[in-house]
Order: C-alpha cells, then structure tokens, then sequence
C-alpha cells in the first residue's frame, strides 16, 4: 500500500467520523477553526493597520480574499456560485461592509486585549438577535454557557483593560451588533445558498463597498504588504468559509459560547509570534472559558442523541 492509498484511508475514516457527528456538535468544530483562523488573520490585519489607512486595509483585505477564490469559482464554474438572491447577498454585505468600516477603524488605535474584549460583546447579540429574529429556542444551558465564557473573558482582560481608547472604543463597541447582524444573515441565506456561495459572494460584494473609501486613503502597498495580504485572504476566506458551515449545521446560539475561545487562541499567537507570557488571570480565565464550552458541548451532544432516538421511536408516520 502506498502513502497516498494510506492518506486518503485516513482522511476519508475521519471525514466519516466528522459526518457521523451530531449536527450540533459538527457546528462547534466548525467554529473553533473559524476562531483559530481568524484570530491569526487579526494579528495581520493589526499590523497592517499601524502601515496603512484602516480603509486601504479593509478593502485589500477583502479584495484578496475574493482573488484567492477566483481559480476555485473558474475550476468549479461560475454556474455553480449563482446565487438566489442577488439583493439579499448585497444586503448581508452591506452589513458586513458597515462592520469591518467601524472594526477597522479602531483596531490602530486599541490594544489587542481591548479590542478582543470588546468582540466578546458579539455572542451575546447574536444570541439575543437568533432568538428574536429567527425563532431559535433559547434553552437556558446555552444562556449560562455564553454568560459563564464573557465571565472567563472577564477575569482575563479585567487587570489590564486600559480604557484609554476614548471614542474608539465606543466604535468598535458599536461594530459588534453590525456583526451579528450581518451573522443572522448568514444564517438566514444558508436556508437557500450553500456555504462556497455566500463567502464568494461576500468577497464580491465587501469589495465593491468599501472601495470608495479606499481610494480616498490609498497609497501603494511594498511587496512585503502586499504579500501579507494575500496571506490574510486565505485565512479570512477559509475562516468564512468555517464559519458558514458552522451556521448552516446547528442553531446559531449553541456555538455562541465557543466564540470565547478567541481570546485562547489570540494568546496562543501573542506567545508564539511576540513572545508575550500570559499572565495568571489570562490562564485562570482560560480554564473558565473552555469550561464552559465543553460543558455546551456535550448537553448539545446529548440533546442530539435524546432527540434521535425520540424520533426514531416515533416513526416516520407519527412525525407527518
């Protein structure tokens, strides 16, 4: 047997393993990559902040996300990226359009520990906004798993949040609903498009809007920047990618509580980019923010599990 034979044994048994997984579940894998994916891409895009206007940063980080889709879309056939709502897909990007302006904006001028503090913000808006503008049943572990995560994420920022960043933090507060707005969209578009169409649509539309204002502060990027670029579209298409999976899987709110893992994975980077040791409340929160996503984790499982063999007790006449 050779290697290749054996890898792709490996790869199709966990490929199987990962769809014999509770919908649920499937979700909370999906987004702890996104996390990990995206916590990288910030590192970038802050440093790129510090060189460039915000607004340059924004549209090249985007813009490059959709290129590095393109050879994808061409292989596979534009036919198979149409969409079913042209409209929809400018709504939801003029949304995240708004978002990433106000996020972008303020990320030069907030420390990290600030910045990742205020995101923490976002779960709770976006479970608020499941429950109200999609229907989704709040159970009350999913409530306690998301408060007990922004308590972990409390105890690790609370010694050190500066609180100097005046008004922008204010603006980055404010990107956080815009956020989950444009996230219960997400949901919403994946009732009708599947995942590789909403994030290629995403790039198509984010680029379009944030152009203009790009151009008002645009200066040439050096071979480095631009090359850091490239590097951040992968990681934000693939970790839209991720994340999109994540909201066509399972309820939106039952993978809120992970979203609190960011700030793990953001000081994971910290150590191994900058050296930076985290200190003993950023550890002690960790405890408390994984925590409180295992636990989630397995009542969703469980849920799962009761709920398929309610259904498969019932039969399929008594579900009509």
């Amino acid at each position: 047997m050779n290697i290749g034979t054996s890898f792709a044994r490996i790869r199709q048994g966990l490929a199987d393993r990962f769809a014999a997984l509770p919908h649920s579940s499937r979700a909370i894998l999906w987004a702890v990559a996104a996390g990990l994916i995206f916590s990288a891409m910030n590192m970038l895009m802050r440093h790129m902040t510090l060189q460039l206007h915000p607004f340059e940063a924004q549209f090249l980080r985007q813009f490059f996300g959709l290129l590095v889709m393109l050879p994808i879309v061409i292989g596979a056939g534009l036919a198979r990226f149409k969409t079913a709502s042209v409209p929809r897909q400018f709504g939801r990007g003029a949304l995240h359009a708004l978002g990433t302006s106000l996020w972008f904006f303020a990320l030069p001028h907030l420390a990290l520990a600030d910045t990742t503090a205020i995101g923490f913000t976002g779960p709770i808006f976006s479970m608020i906004g499941a429950a109200y503008l999609l229907g989704e049943k709040m159970r009350w572990d999913r409530w306690v798993a998301a408060l007990v995560g922004f308590t972990g994420v409390l105890i690790v920022v609370g010694p050190r949040l500066a609180g100097s960043g005046g008004w922008y933090s204010l603006i980055m507060l404010a990107s956080a609903p815009v956020f989950s707005l444009s996230f219960l969209f997400t949901k919403l578009l994946t009732r009708q498009d599947n995942p590789s169409v909403i994030v290629f649509w995403q790039g198509v539309t984010v680029s379009i809007l944030s152009l203009p204002l790009a151009l008002v502060f645009w200066t040439w990027p050096t071979p480095g920047q631009w090359l850091i670029f490239v590097i951040a579209g992968v990681l934000g298409s693939t970790g839209h990618f991720c994340l999109t999976h994540s909201l066509k899987a399972a309820d939106m709110s039952a993978t809120q509580s992970v979203k609190f893992l960011d700030l793990i994975w953001a000081t994971m980077w910290g150590f191994l980019v900058f050296g930076d040791t985290p200190a003993g409340a950023t550890l002690a929160g960790g405890v408390v923010i994984i925590g409180a996503t295992v636990w989630i984790a397995r009542r969703e499982a469980r849920a799962a599990a009761l709920q398929r063999s309610a259904d498969a007790a019932a039969g399929p006449g008594d579900r009509a």
